[in-house]
C-alpha cells in the first residue's frame, strides 16, 4: 500500500490491515486523537516512538513530544504537522513491504 492507497481508506469505517502505529496514524487523521495514542501506550517500538512524538507535538506538549523523539532515535520534527504526518506515514508503509 502507498500513501496514497492509505489516505484512500480514510474513508472508511475502520483502518486498514497495518502496524499499530500505522493504525494510530489513520486515527489520528480521522480527527481521533485520544484513540490514537491509546493504541500506542504499550508499544515499545521505535515506530510507536515516533507516531507517540508526533501526536503529543500535535497536542502542544514540546517537552513530552521531544522524550518520545528521542526514543525514536529521530530529531524533533519542525516542519508542519501535515509533513510529518505524510513522510511517517509514507516511511511506515515502505517499511511493511
Amino acid at each position: 500500500m502507498n500513501l496514497e492507497a492509505f489516505k484512500l481508506t480514510l474513508d472508511q469505517a475502520g483502518p486498514p490491515l497495518v502496524s499499530l502505529p500505522l493504525k494510530a496514524l489513520w486515527h489520528d487523521a480521522k480527527g481521533d486523537w485520544t484513540g490514537a495514542h491509546d493504541l500506542l501506550q504499550d508499544d515499545n517500538t521505535s515506530e510507536g516512538a515516533w507516531v507517540h512524538a508526533y501526536l503529543h507535538r500535535k497536542e502542544g506538549d514540546a517537552s513530552n513530544a521531544a522524550y518520545w523523539y528521542r526514543r525514536a532515535g529521530k530529531p524533533v520534527a519542525s516542519g508542519t504537522l501535515e509533513d510529518e504526518w505524510d513522510a511517517m506515514a509514507e516511511e511506515l508503509l515502505i517499511g511493511q513491504q
